[in-house]
């Protein structure tokens, strides 16, 4: 390639000249070449899509000089005569070159492109253009698509960083502006000086993909040892030299546990880590950083470097077999740690606070957060199987807990083979990437060759499927000269678990136990023994570690005691925890609510939770507050049930200033979720009972039957939702005594390519029988009834006033509030809005309200809408109505609605929808 950069347009002209040699078994009358950086120049492109899906809306709002795209603008034989190509219709960053004349093994061909390359804002996936001018290529070029299996791969760009290209020789000319720098992971072959630009050549052997990186300034600093060369860009306030020695130590520890890089030189940049950061606390401000910046350093270059090695030296598909990838890089950082850092602790300095002593999760080792943060996806019933394509992860997945367990499961299996025969695996399957496209099947083949073991539940469980790890100590019986214990392996999955035999803290003995598949009684002399433990040191990726251990000095220390934590903690094997958090509430009758919250909801997730949270009402001088426990069943079979919960719940506050209500719910709910996680499509069955008892209330008229009655609800709701399309609908009958109704809810929410967006809302209910005098059994046009208490109204009673401008999208969602607010018949409204710049909108409601004894009446209102942070902060303006045109109100201010979120725990979904 000779490849001239233009920095002010921020392109690349490129004139490239390709000889493909047909090294497989097929006579090939196409070539597929990967085309990614054109995945930059459509809103409906597979990138965009996974932008959508991950709920990251700059892409799609991006101004046009943001994107990249590749302008073709020939291909052409060896005699440059034009042949044909085109870009597949699903795959726009592809292109598939149409022969000539069939090639045949071993023949080969060559086809000239000459083409411009239009660089993408680096903000997008890390790589591109920056603030500072500096372009940071990856992808960027036509290479020829990796060949197996009698195909070739073609997998579209999806932000995973996971290209597969065949191994490929590279002879690269780079025109650069004058005293601009060019670094690469390509072997710098030599550079002259034009008038107008310098002239960099690049070569490079066997690579599948290279860097290129090309900056106004020089910010990258090289080290060189006899093992290998490197460039690195990664900012620490620590000495040159202390980086110097951390380089050195890394790449030296790399080369004996892994072997030597078959190329010679690795870029380490801040945007490869940026990419793939280490996830934990030491992302944190550095005001509160808990580790040294020299530690930060070592692990950002570790984790960064032996990516990048690994990349690099393994010609493997990495979108089906990335787990290879992750596995190896943890396993060797999980090494390097007990090395050099083995007293380094999960929280770093944070461990040296008496305060914070007490709690679990600062006392763990540095490497035990792999575990729980894997556990944390499995607890969720949200984990998945290794040997998923990348592309089927969810995002947390993809960047965490696969990543995590992989290291897991090969620490595992070296604890289990002992006699570093993982390691020298490694090293093997490493010198036979040198030569060879390789695969899992070959990694497998390597493993079972150094071992006479049986390792085949390696791969079959922990690799290809989700299956979960728990076994359990059910009964211990002592007497004078053995013990005998009973095992129960709880799922059924059949690995080997090891039992320790422990005098106080110091290990006795260790057994690997094998084919525990059901009840299993072991019995051992007595000894010294003071406690049995299974999984003492944490070798299994097990999912419960409360259940694994017995202790022999009888019978009270087998239970656990309570342990109070303040806000939230890991969970702790040896004792019960209760978490308590100071919390206040508001609403307009009770005032500020001020009390503590008791649950047992640790950071992982548990099969039994309660909440118990009195507060004081400041404005009635009364206890009031809420409970909660419910039972969670995660159903890991194969079916769309993913969950059921079952439920009691209650809660006591005013809904007038002088009289309150207790609620008591008992539920039940089926979650059902698509077998592809990817997909942000949720279903949900849910039956509620309300008791609820009202207090008599000499402000607020109601009849003797609304004081105390029940109410039987059954919904079904079906929700679709990514950044550009929002899709639910949800069906309920709500049956009491006095009342029967049935309603729908649908919502539709388009963002459109030219970033207008589109909200549509339709509410339909009917009541099938009601008390007509009743002023609940009715709905409501702008404000919900809302008989049983479900939604968050900050002045539930109130007419007038600021707090009766509070709207919920709920009922009729009209936001003027007309003569006609209520329908004791039926009610049918359509709420749409548009907006006409940014989180400006335009909203129109119509409406069809029936009561009883009277005609249907159509109504309308409509007006602006600032959607500033949609569901939690947003204002509306009405304009004209069936009221008139509203704007000539001298009492304005009064029409304004407002819908504001002020629970912290509903605001974390914001941040966390595109992880889950």
């Amino acid at each position: 390639m000779t490849v001239r950069v233009n920095p002010e347009e921020k392109t690349l002209l490129v004139q490239q000249q390709l000889q493909y040699v047909n090294t497989s078994n097929e006579t090939l009358t196409t070539i597929v070449l990967n085309d990614w950086n054109h995945a930059f120049s459509s809103k409906s492109s597979n990138l965009a899509k996974r932008f959508s899906d991950e709920y990251v809306r700059a892409f799609h709002l991006a101004k046009e000089e943001d994107r990249g795209a590749t302008t073709i603008h020939n291909i052409s034989d060896a005699t440059f005569k034009n042949i044909d190509w085109e870009r597949p219709k699903n795959h726009l960053d592809l292109i598939v070159v149409t022969l000539e004349n069939p090639l045949i093994p071993n023949a080969s061909t060559t086809i000239n492109l000459s083409y411009t390359v239009k660089i993408p804002n680096e903000r997008f996936t890390k790589y591109g253009f920056g603030d500072d001018g500096k372009l940071y290529l990856k992808n960027w070029f036509l290479a020829p698509a990796r060949f197996e299996n009698k195909l070739f791969v073609q997998y579209s760009n999806e932000n995973l960083d996971d290209i597969a290209n065949a191994p490929t020789d590279y002879a690269i000319t780079i025109e650069a502006p004058k005293k601009w720098n060019v670094v690469s992971d390509l072997n710098l072959e030599s550079t002259s000086s034009q008038s107008d630009f310098d002239v960099y050549t690049l070569l490079g052997s066997k690579r599948t993909d290279f860097t290129l990186c090309l900056t106004p300034k020089d910010e990258f600093i090289n080290y060189k040892n006899e093992i290998v060369e490197v460039s690195t860009n990664l900012e620490s306030k620590i000495e040159p030299f202390q980086k110097a020695i951390i380089v050195d130590r890394i790449t030296h520890f790399v080369s004996e546990n892994i072997g030597n890089s078959s190329i010679q030189k690795i870029i380490v940049s801040k945007e490869d880590y940026a990419k793939q950061p280490f996830y934990g606390l030491n992302q944190l401000p550095s005001f509160l950083r808990p580790f040294s910046d020299d530690f930060i350093f070592e692990l950002q270059f570790l984790k960064t470097y032996t990516n990048n090695f690994l990349k690099n030296n393994l010609q493997i598909n990495q979108r089906k077999e990335q787990w290879i990838i992750d596995g190896i890089q943890v396993f060797v950082m999980m090494r390097y740690i007990n090395e050099f850092h083995p007293e380094m602790k999960m929280t770093g300095n944070l461990a040296k606070l008496k305060l914070l002593k007490s709690y679990h999760f600062i006392n763990l080792d540095f490497n035990q957060q792999y575990n729980y943060l894997y556990l944390l996806m499995a607890r969720k019933n949200l984990d998945q199987p290794l040997s998923f394509p990348k592309n089927r992860l969810i995002k947390f997945n993809e960047q965490i807990a696969n990543k995590y367990k992989a290291g897991l499961s090969l620490q595992y299996l070296d604890a289990y083979l002992e006699n570093d025969i993982v390691e020298n695996s490694i090293q093997e399957f490493m010198v036979m990437n040198q030569d060879f496209q390789t695969n899992d099947t070959d990694f497998e083949m390597i493993l079972k060759k150094n071992t006479s073991k049986d390792i085949n539940w390696f791969f079959q469980t922990l690799i290809d499927s989700r299956a979960i790890i728990d076994f359990k100590i059910t009964h211990l019986k002592k007497e004078s000269d053995q013990v005998t214990l009973k095992i129960k392996n709880k799922t059924k999955t059949n690995v080997p678990i090891a039992l320790y035999q422990l005098k106080e803290d110091s290990i006795i003995s260790k057994k690997w136990l094998k084919n525990i598949k059901t009840d299993t009684i072991i019995t051992f002399p007595k000894k010294d023994i003071t406690k049995v433990v299974l999984n003492y040191k944490n070798e299994v990726p097990e999912y419960n570690l409360r259940n694994n251990w017995k202790s022999l000095k009888g019978f009270f220390f087998n239970h656990r005691p309570i342990k109070f934590n303040f806000y939230k903690d890991l969970e702790e094997p040896n004792y019960n925890q209760i978490f308590y958090m100071p919390e206040f509430d508001f609403n307009l009758y009770d005032g500020l609510s001020l009390g503590v919250r008791f649950n047992n909801r640790s950071l992982l997730n548990k099969p039994y939770n309660f909440t118990v949270a009195p507060f004081y009402s400041t404005n009635t001088n009364s206890i009031i507050g809420h409970f909660a426990t419910s039972v969670d069943d995660y159903v890991r079979d194969d079916s769309k049930l993913y969950r059921i919960i079952y439920g009691l719940s209650g809660n006591q506050l005013h809904y007038a200033p002088d009289a309150k209500y207790t609620r008591i719910i008992p539920s039940v709910q089926f979650v059902f979720r698509d077998k592809d996680l990817r997909s942000n499509k949720m279903e949900y069955i849910q039956v509620k009972q309300f008791f609820i008892n009202k207090e008599v209330s000499s402000t607020v008229v109601q009849n003797p039957s609304q004081s105390n009655f029940s109410v039987f609800s059954a919904s079904y709701t079906n929700s679709q939702s990514e950044i550009t399309k929002t899709f639910n609908i949800s069906n309920q009958v709500q049956i009491s005594n006095n009342f029967g109704n049935i309603s729908t809810e649908i919502n539709y929410r388009k963002l459109f390519e030219n970033n207008r967006q589109l909200s549509l809302r339709l509410f339909a209910g009917k009541f099938i029988y009601s008390n007509p005098n009743n002023t609940s059994h009715r709905f409501g046009l702008e404000k919900p009834v809302d008989l049983t208490f479900q939604t968050n109204l900050l002045g539930r009673s109130e007419s007038v006033g600021l707090f009766s401008q509070q709207f919920i999208y709920s009922e009729g969602g009209f936001k003027s509030k007309l003569d006609t607010r209520y329908a004791n018949d039926w009610m049918t409204t359509i709420n749409a809005s548009l907006n006409i710049w940014n989180w400006v909108q335009v909203y129109g409601d119509i409406g069809l309200v029936k009561n009883n004894g009277m005609s249907a009446q159509f109504l309308y209102d409509s007006g602006i809408h600032l959607n500033l942070v949609p569901d939690y902060f947003e204002l509306f303006l009405p304009v004209q109505s069936s009221n008139g045109f509203e704007l000539n109100d001298k009492n304005y201010p009064e029409k304004i609605r407002f819908i504001i979120t002020i629970s912290p725990r509903t605001l974390v979904s914001l941040f966390t929808r595109k992880w889950f």
